[in-house]
């Protein structure tokens, strides 16, 4: 499993707009700048989290980016997904190996890490993470 440069980035983004409660609205401008994410780069990202009902956008001068749903309802799974796409295996060992016992038992031991890892990150709340709890 490979958590991408992206992904990070979503994190930040979203921990700093759920940190931000004094603001409706966080310009994307303020997250690139105090992380130093090029904008483009992070534009993209946050796009990726409003198609997957982690952001609201808002245009306009007083536009900007802001949680669609509270912090406690937001997971590190869902960010994660909604910026790299589902968690799940791409590979199947015992698919070229004519089912060798070696290579079921590691796809079952694949499955079984992934498995967990995604408990892991579904436990895991936007709310928690800006709280340190």
């Amino acid at each position: 499993m490979k958590i991408g440069r992206s992904t990070g980035y979503a994190l930040l983004a979203t921990c700093h707009i759920a940190g931000s409660t004094d603001k409706k609205t966080v310009m994307s401008q303020d997250i690139s700048r105090e992380y130093d994410i090029p904008l483009e780069y992070l534009l993209k990202i946050l796009q990726q989290l409003v198609r997957g009902n982690i952001l609201r956008s808002k245009r306009g001068p007083r536009g900007g980016f802001s949680l669609a749903k509270p912090a406690k309802k937001i997971t590190m799974l869902q960010i994660i997904e909604a910026v790299d796409g589902p968690m799940v295996s791409h590979m199947s060992l015992a698919d070229y190996t004519r089912r060798a016992n070696f290579s079921i038992k590691a796809d079952k031991a694949f499955d079984k890490a992934l498995s967990q890892a995604r408990v892991v990150f579904k436990n895991i709340t936007l709310a928690n993470l800006i709280e340190g709890k």
